[in-house]
């Protein structure tokens, strides 16, 4: 009878993870933009100014970003880098 009937601890620890996971899950979009906005000084200086700002404007939207890095990652990258002449 124990077995069909789980106690009261285990009931609390399964409602609080998936409280945890659901707050989590909420979070996700808002820390990809932090992330994104984080390293837009790195994408400037690899791609450019405007390349540079507009790749990070696309992938801080939260799941527009997704979907761009998504196919980026089949095809290549939408904005190409910067030439360079090998100096560092």
């Amino acid at each position: 009878m124990s077995d069909k009937n789980p106690s009261l601890k285990r009931k609390l620890v399964q409602a609080g993870g998936w409280n945890l996971a659901r707050r989590v899950a909420k979070s996700v979009p808002y820390v990809g933009s932090a992330v994104a906005i984080g390293l837009v000084g790195y994408d400037i200086k690899r791609k450019g100014m405007v390349n540079g700002v507009l790749n990070t404007g696309i992938d801080a939207i939260p799941f527009v970003g997704i979907g761009k890095n998504v196919i980026e990652f089949f095809t290549g990258d939408f904005f190409p880098d910067k030439k360079t002449d090998g100096k560092k």
